[in-house]
């Protein structure tokens, strides 16, 4: 997957779809991330009071009923309906129907990282607390990683490709790039593919007594991602669906694609399961296998959305990959991640491809907020930044040490 790509289909991003903290319509969310908003706020759907973090970026004012069947509702949990409802706005975007004609060559691949956290913690005290024969059936096929994906394909009513992919915090840039080689293969004519998770009381917990949340030294609890001050990420959650088909397919249908996918890299490094590797080799060899896929230099590349999140050891992995690969401020593509708004949600590769879409398509960058003091002389944006964007490259990075870069590019 990661040598030059042979096939002369071109792979483009023809709709996006997302929930996110800032709401499920597209042009509001990227217009209130350039603008610098914030969607972090005091978690509003569980008590925090026992623990020291107390902030997230949560999915608000989201109501299913706006966009699936109240029947399909009944048998989904939260992260299902999130996905479902993003695959549908995605679907809506591109001008796409769904019917006998073309369902077979529809398909989905969706990543995700934890899966439905409140569902399994559910089960598992019914489990645990009431024996076996007690627990509740009709909550197992919701405990799994592919229900979402499932109950998309049922709600939109298509038979295709239907996978799921759990790479950690790479899952939903793994599921594109899997995506993409399906498509150059010939496997699908169309395909929704991004990423999701959601924030629960259990996963929560989870976080905090792993002590992977701000404030890590007892500061000031707050998202400060590559600043030499920051200490730790915010937690969040969101669901970012993108629609991909070939060119060919795009324009057979009269679809207006956002941009294309040129080319994606994977590597990986010894790491702990739920640490980062000191050596920043793998994700340079994600990054220039991505570059290579996609037949250009280093410098062709005019924006980096990074998977940095405000933890001390990702940012510092990544600022170090990204100046041995593209060089210091005066010739490193600007550099920005959208986290220090919308929060680490672990499955964020959906919704930052989305939004690539948008920057590619609009020239606008947003900011990085938190940055204060940059830990490294990158070409970071600590205001909205408006340039032409030709490629655009999107990291996801994972604990554990698995990495993934994507390339977009204008059409």
């Amino acid at each position: 997957m990661n040598s030059v790509l042979s096939s002369q289909e071109r792979i483009v991003v023809s709709g996006i779809g997302m929930i996110t903290p800032f709401g499920s319509d597209k042009n509001t969310f990227f217009e209130k991330l350039c603008e610098g908003e914030s969607g972090i706020a005091p978690i509003s759907e569980f008590d925090t009071s026992r623990f020291s973090s107390h902030l997230a970026a949560e999915v608000k004012d989201f109501n299913p009923r706006d966009f699936l069947n109240v029947r399909n509702i009944r048998r989904m949990d939260k992260l299902s309906m999130m996905v479902a409802a993003s695959a549908r706005l995605a679907k809506d975007d591109t001008g796409l129907e769904i019917d006998e004609t073309n369902r077979d060559r529809v398909g989905i691949i969706l990543g995700t990282s934890y899966g439905g956290t409140d569902i399994a913690a559910l089960f598992g005290k019914s489990l645990f607390a009431d024996g076996p024969q007690y627990a509740n059936p009709f909550l197992v096929p919701n405990t799994v990683m592919n229900a979402p994906a499932g109950h998309t394909s049922i709600e939109l009513k298509f038979r295709g490709v239907n996978s799921t992919i759990n790479h950690r915090e790479a899952s939903a840039e793994t599921a594109i790039a899997y995506a993409a080689s399906e498509l150059k293969r010939g496997r699908a004519d169309i395909l929704f593919c991004g990423g999701a998770d959601i924030l629960s009381p259990f996963f929560f917990e989870i976080l905090s007594n792993f002590k992977a949340l701000s404030p890590v030294d007892g500061q000031t609890e707050k998202s400060k991602p590559f600043d030499a001050m920051r200490n730790g990420p915010v937690a969040g959650e969101g669901a970012g669906i993108l629609c991909m088909e070939t060119l060919a397919h795009a324009e057979s249908r009269g679809a207006n694609p956002y941009c294309e996918i040129v080319g994606w890299g994977m590597s990986s490094s010894p790491a702990p399961p739920n640490d980062w590797p000191e050596d920043p080799q793998g994700p340079i060899l994600a990054i220039r296998r991505a570059l290579e896929s996609a037949g250009i230099e280093p410098g062709e590349i005019d924006y980096i959305s990074a998977s940095a999140n405000g933890g001390r050891k990702l940012d510092a992995l990544e600022g170090q990959a990204i100046s041995e690969v593209f060089g210091n401020a005066e010739k490193s593509p600007f550099v920005s991640t959208i986290k220090g708004a919308v929060g680490e949600s672990f499955s964020s590769g959906g919704i930052r491809s989305a939004c690539m879409a948008q920057s590619i398509q609009t020239g606008c960058i947003p900011p990085i907020l938190g940055l204060e003091k940059p830990m490294l002389p990158l070409k970071f944006v600590k205001t909205k930044a408006d340039v032409s964007i030709k490629y655009g490259l999107i990291n996801g990075f994972s604990s554990g040490g698995t990495f993934t870069t994507l390339i977009f590019k204008k059409i």
